[in-house]
């Protein structure tokens, strides 16, 4: 047995190096295959990062040119509601002006109630002699149709007469 067990012993040492060797052959080409995926992989997480940066670097200074521009917009706006808020004033000054005279008016048109009534029974009048001046404008027509009729009934033989009297 003692022989069998150093057999065993000299011929582990021999398979734990062409183990050993075996792994590290493994392990050399894992690693190829790891640095095939790895490098590129971090090269382009290098190259997405300082992209990353650039926008966001462009993103501050276009929040910077932003905040100036709505700043400056933002004081002339202020200038403008202070000038809105004065009209305003003024405006609400004018439409209680405009109710004074609102009421005047009104008071105005009230007086002139009796005046509308009695320009109503004028045009009532007017209307009247209208039809009236309508109903003698039809009786001058007929005394003018009457009165043609007249002369041609007359006319014609005094004419005739005429040829024999003298004078």
């Amino acid at each position: 047995m003692n022989e069998g067990a150093l057999q065993e012993e000299k011929i582990e040492p021999a398979s734990n190096r062409e183990d050993i060797t075996r792994l590290s052959e493994v392990l050399k080409t894992s690693a190829r295959r790891w640095e095939l995926i790895i490098y590129p992989s971090l090269f382009a997480f290098v190259l997405l990062a300082a992209y990353g940066f650039f926008l966001i670097y462009r993103l501050a200074g276009d929040m910077h040119q932003m905040v100036n521009s709505v700043d400056t917009h933002m004081s002339q706006m202020s200038s403008n509601m202070q000038s809105i808020s004065e009209d305003m004033g003024t405006m609400a000054a004018n439409i209680r002006t405009m109710t004074v005279s609102l009421d005047s008016i009104e008071h105005k048109v009230g007086a002139l109630q009796p005046i509308l009534a009695s320009m109503e029974s004028m045009e009532a009048s007017m209307k009247s002699m209208s039809s009236s001046t309508r109903a003698m404008t039809v009786a001058t027509r007929n005394m003018q149709v009457d009165m043609s009729r007249l002369n041609n009934n007359v006319g014609r033989p005094m004419s005739f007469m005429n040829t024999f009297m003298p004078w």
